[in-house]
C-alpha cells in the first residue's frame, strides 16, 4: 500500500507525518508500506523541512534531514492508494486536482483514523512556538499509530 501525506508547503506537518510513519513501520518491521509527503503549494520545492520541525522530530528519534519538499502532482492519484490532507483546506486543494471520481475516494483527513467523523485538523505550527511543534508531533504520532493500526487491519 502507498500512502501520501499532504500539507500546504511540505515543510512542517507532512514531513513529520512521513517521518513518523516511516519510523513506526521500521519499528514494526512492516516493509510493505510506501510513504511519501507533498505540499499543495510550490513555495518550498526541494527545501528541507523547517529547522524547527527537524529539531523537534530529532528529539523523538525521528530523522527528517534527508526529506525534501515537493508539490502534489495529478499523477499522485494514480501512484498512491491513500492521500491524507492535514486540514480541510489541504483536502479541498487535493480534491481540486482529482480528475476522476475514484481519485476523490482516496482522499481523507489525516486525523480521520484517530477521530473518525470529527473533521479534526493538524494545526500548522509554522508561525508558532516550540510548544506548537511539539504538540503537532504528538498529534501526528498518535494519528500515525491509528492509521497504521487500521491500514494493517484492512490490508493484511
Amino acid at each position: 500500500m502507498k500512502i501520501l501525506v499532504v500539507c500546504l508547503g511540505n515543510i512542517c506537518r507532512s514531513p513529520v507525518a512521513e517521518g513518523v510513519l516511516l519510523h513506526l513501520i521500521e519499528k514494526s518491521n512492516r516493509q510493505t508500506l510506501f510513504i511519501d509527503s507533498a505540499g499543495t503549494s510550490n513555495y518550498h520545492i526541494n527545501e528541507t523541512p523547517d529547522k524547527r520541525t527537524i529539531a523537534n522530530a530529532k528529539k523523538h528519534g525521528v530523522d527528517l534531514s534527508l526529506l525534501r519538499a515537493r508539490q502534489l502532482q495529478p499523477s499522485d492519484f494514480d501512484t498512491f492508494d491513500l492521500i491524507l490532507g492535514m486540514d480541510e483546506s489541504n483536502v479541498n486543494n487535493i480534491l481540486a486536482l482529482a480528475s476522476k471520481p475514484e481519485h476523490r475516494l482516496k482522499v481523507k483527513l489525516f486525523l480521520e483514523y484517530l477521530y473518525p467523523g470529527q473533521s479534526k485538523s493538524v494545526p500548522d505550527p509554522y508561525y508558532g512556538t516550540e510548544t506548537d511543534f511539539e504538540n503537532v508531533f504528538q498529534l501526528v504520532y498518535k494519528g500515525s499509530e491509528a492509521i497504521l493500526s487500521q491500514v494493517n487491519d484492512h490490508y493484511y
